[in-house]
């Protein structure tokens, strides 16, 4: 029975291509390619150099090609895309977050999404929340404070204090 190398470019080929599917970044799918036309090119008799050679300017070529490509979908997501552009918006509570019962919804804009407290504390329906993180499909808020300032409060009023000056 006579050797087929084929058979070991296509076992090699297989191999590649169903390992690009557990990996990212399209790198092992174009040796896959190339050993599929190295395959090719010894099942109708071509000298394993020719078979080498082929394998080596196919994969090479497709890798060069598509580098640019693959760099550009397999890089991670710029911030503000996605569910990151909720990071530090606002938001206003419309089913009481209690992390304890998994509940919570929080509308920003015009989306609803699935709330968690920060804290862990109890946050109550109508309240104006912060998006801190984003965790898989849920957001992660705190409470929304906004440091306006009021009033000073007194510590004494006008008539304690004419008082103490009467006395002295």
């Amino acid at each position: 029975m006579e050797f087929q190398m084929w058979w070991v470019w296509a076992g090699f080929a297989a191999v590649c291509i169903i390992g690009e599917i557990f990996t990212a970044g399209f790198f092992i799918l174009w040796f896959g390619l190339g050993a599929i036309a190295a395959a090719v090119l010894s099942f109708f008799g071509f000298s394993p150099v020719w078979q080498l050679g082929v394998f080596a300017l196919v994969s090479g070529f497709l890798l060069a090609l598509s580098r640019k490509f693959a760099n550009k979908i397999s890089s991670p997501q710029p911030a503000g895309i996605g569910s990151d552009r909720f990071l530090g918006k606002k938001g206003i509570v419309l089913e009481d977050i209690d992390n304890i019962n998994n509940t919570g919804k929080i509308r920003i804009e015009k989306e609803e999404w699935r709330a968690e407290s920060e804290s862990g504390e109890v946050i109550f329906k109508d309240a104006l929340v912060e998006v801190i993180k984003v965790e898989g499909t849920h957001l992660i808020v705190k409470v929304f404070v906004e440091d306006v300032p009021g009033p000073v409060p007194e510590t004494e009023s006008k008539v304690d204090f004419e008082e103490k000056d009467g006395e002295a």
